[in-house]
């Protein structure tokens, strides 16, 4: 799916990359994982193209705290290493970087996608599983990630051998950092993705990897409006069961939307009343993740009407970034009923909860033992180390027990 996305290239913000430059020394200092709602929430921004907006800007205006930064390409001249765009090395980067540092400045976070429509990728071009995520991983450990997206479109989308180094690499990238929030996205159709999509799901089940989360991109297919996209998402529910083996609650669980706001490449027309309906529909089902490209376009037109860097529809600024607020906020999928307990006193007793276990997910209300406190959950989590997730954590501590 294009998405507009290389369109206005040369019209970055130069207040904004200079304040970026400026106040970076070199990677960002690590930061306290956000709770997995939220890099489940990230809209996507393109931080050196497409005008970028300052993100603190949209953050205070909106309350938004994660970004899903895009997208890290193979070199332009070929290779194995990972660039910004195709052009910039990230092992050299300060500009990034110093975004990424002044988003975590202000309470938030990132998550980073890799792939997208357009350049080469690096599964095209490493050649092997392991050289595909050692190259990610460079990504992960230079900005200190806690979430990663792999958006596996055209031509990528259709080369067996390239989606194979993707997916073998994310699962690498999964096992080799615990808690790390993976997504995996693909272009979405009627019947929820196409031929290459299903055969990408395939690819994923025979590996044994399960990422967090599957999101299709419903729009460029002939969509008509948020009711159109609820269909293919619904169509797409039925497809991870079949395909990955899941429940329909695991599915649902497991399932993302990646919405276009605004006119798209094919000019379809996404309101923000059709956001609406896709959030109702995705919220009252359990989805795990709603996001959509961009906050680039997150605004009204002005002056020009490029699909890079406006909506090309009636809105005011930020209007759709305001469902991801709204979704990280909202009540997390569950894949098993809440547990409720009786609340004890803190410090009487002992600890008769079971040990937290890494790999489980745990929903709201559910209770863990771990370094010798009882911890209740207050949403879905899954990875996150009671007592280690600062602000933003997850686990209620409820005192020695």
């Amino acid at each position: 799916m294009r998405r507009s996305r290389l369109a206005a290239v040369g019209l970055a913000a130069a207040t904004f990359t200079a304040t970026a430059v400026s106040l970076v020394l070199g990677a960002p200092s690590a930061t306290a994982a956000l709770s997995n709602n939220w890099y489940a929430a990230a809209p996507y921004l393109m931080p050196q193209s497409n005008n970028p907006p300052d993100p603190v800007t949209v953050m205070n205006a909106t309350g938004l705290k994660a970004f899903q930064l895009a997208f890290i390409l193979a070199p332009n001249g070929g290779g194995c290493s990972p660039t910004w765009d195709g052009t910039s090395a990230v092992s050299s980067d300060t500009a990034v970087a110093g975004v990424i540092s002044r988003i975590r400045g202000a309470g938030g976070d990132v998550s980073v996608s890799v792939g997208g429509y357009g350049g080469t990728k690096l599964g095209q071009t490493c050649g092997t599983v392991a050289a595909t995520a050692a190259a990610y991983q460079q990504v992960i450990t230079k900005y200190s990630l806690k979430a990663i997206d792999f958006d596996l479109e055209e031509p990528e989308y259709e080369n067996t051998a390239a989606i194979a180094n993707e997916l073998g690499a994310a699962k690498t990238l999964q096992a080799n950092n615990p808690g790390l929030f993976v997504s995996v996205t693909m272009p979405g159709t009627a019947a929820g993705t196409g031929w290459f999509g299903t055969q990408l799901i395939d690819q994923a089940k025979s590996i044994g990897f399960s990422p967090n989360n599957f999101s299709i991109m419903p729009f460029d297919g002939g969509f008509n409006g948020g009711s159109s996209q609820v269909s293919a998402l619904e169509a797409f529910h039925g497809l991870l069961m079949s395909h990955m083996g899941w429940d329909s609650a695991t599915a649902y669980a497991h399932e993302g939307f990646s919405g276009m706001n605004g006119k798209s490449d094919a000019a379809e027309m996404f309101y923000t009343s059709d956001f609406q309906t896709v959030y109702d529909y995705a919220t009252s089902h359990g989805l795990g993740r709603f996001t959509f490209w961009s906050v680039n376009r997150d605004r009204a037109c002005v002056g020009t009407t490029d699909n890079g860097v406006c909506s090309n529809v009636p809105q005011n600024d930020w209007d759709f970034t305001k469902f991801s607020v709204r979704f990280a906020g909202a009540t997390p999928p569950q894949t098993t009923p809440p547990v409720t307990t009786t609340p004890t006193t803190p410090g009487n007793g002992s600890c008769t909860a079971a040990e937290w276990d890494r790999t489980k997910v745990y929903v709201k209300d559910n209770v863990v033992s771990h370094n010798s406190h009882k911890w209740t959950a207050k949403w879905w989590t899954q990875g996150e180390e009671p007592g280690t997730t600062g602000e933003w954590g997850v686990w209620q501590d409820n005192g020695a027990c």
